[in-house]
């Protein structure tokens, strides 16, 4: 019996804790896609239930063969979410042509196409966060790993997809299964890391006036929250178009380190550096999404805050580890 379900990326953070939810519901007809190169990403599939698994690349061939059978339900989350990844072109083709390969695919066999946007399609946040079809074309993204999704979400519009697909802008996700990512990992990890080592948290210093330094703020959300609205979308009832998926409240980097040292039982240490100069022009201040269209689809459950998720993944998976 073929797949009814195909989760790209699914040995990566988001991917694997999507997998881990569709197997707490009896899901485990997966096909995994993700390529597990040379770091320890392949952790994430231990303890998951799936029928089988394809390199990224592999599985890109053969739906361009159409040699892959037919799904039901196909999670596109595979991507190269590096802000600072200087291929412009591996970001184009990875990012917008893959997608765009794969959703075609998915369509032509009326398969339900969920994909991961991201957050980073809003750029400097000055036009809001309003996740608003008519409104993409005004976003202009602070780097090209914005702009790849936000290739993808204008294509979409452009053929008039989003009565059909669902994509899903993720905001600043933290929690379990994240630490293969290297520097990628979420400010959670690298702080509880920093005081395991120093007792101490650094944090970016900030470049702007109008923000002191660790009020910087984001809209953390918990990736249980992110499978569960990811999820949501499963249902026959949901509809289509381009959601948000972040809590709808801005936290500051301050909030974040003071709930990690407080899950640690530890005294708050917090000391300030200056932020890469590659970094400073392309540097989000503030992300709060707007989650009234969420809650017009149907998605009517309570987010985690960020302290409560903060100490779940601190005294749950990270001293567990």
């Amino acid at each position: 019996m073929s797949p009814r379900f195909i989760v790209t990326g699914g040995a990566g953070f988001i991917g694997s804790n999507l997998i881990a939810g569709l197997n707490a519901r009896g899901v485990e007809d997966i096909l995994v896609v993700d390529h597990l190169g040379c770091d320890e990403k392949w952790r994430n599939l231990v303890d998951l239930r799936y029928a089988d698994y394809l390199d990224k690349t592999e599985f890109r061939r053969r739906i361009l063969a159409d040699e892959i059978p037919a799904a039901d339900f196909v999670f596109h989350l595979g991507a190269c979410s590096a802000t600072t990844e200087p291929d412009t072109g591996y970001l184009a083709d990875n990012n917008y042509g893959y997608s765009r390969d794969l959703c075609l695919w998915a369509l032509q066999r009326e398969a339900r196409f969920i994909y991961a946007s991201s957050a980073a399609t809003y750029g400097d946040g000055s036009l809001g966060y309003d996740d608003a079809v008519d409104r993409l074309s005004d976003l202009k993204p602070l780097n090209m790993y914005g702009y790849s999704k936000q290739m993808f979400d204008l294509w979409a519009r452009r053929n008039g997809l989003f009565d059909r697909i669902v994509g899903l802008k993720y905001f600043n996700v933290f929690g379990p299964r994240e630490s293969h990512k290297g520097d990628m990992r979420s400010v959670v990890h690298k702080a509880w890391g920093q005081i395991q080592a120093t007792g101490e948290v650094k944090l970016f210093k900030s470049h702007r006036d109008d923000y002191a330094d660790g009020e910087q703020v984001r809209d953390f959300i918990y990736v249980r929250d992110a499978v569960d609205v990811t999820l949501h979308f499963m249902d026959a009832a949901a509809p289509g178009g381009l959601f948000n998926c972040g809590t709808g409240r801005a936290r500051s980097w301050l909030d974040l380190a003071r709930a990690t040292f407080a899950a640690l039982g530890r005294k708050e240490n917090i000391s300030f550096i200056d932020m890469p100069a590659v970094l400073r022009d392309k540097y989000q201040y503030h992300t709060e999404a707007d989650v009234a269209k969420l809650r017009t689809a149907g998605y009517a459950e309570d987010f985690t805050s960020l302290e409560d998720g903060v100490l779940d993944y601190v005294t749950r998976y990270l001293e567990q580890a």
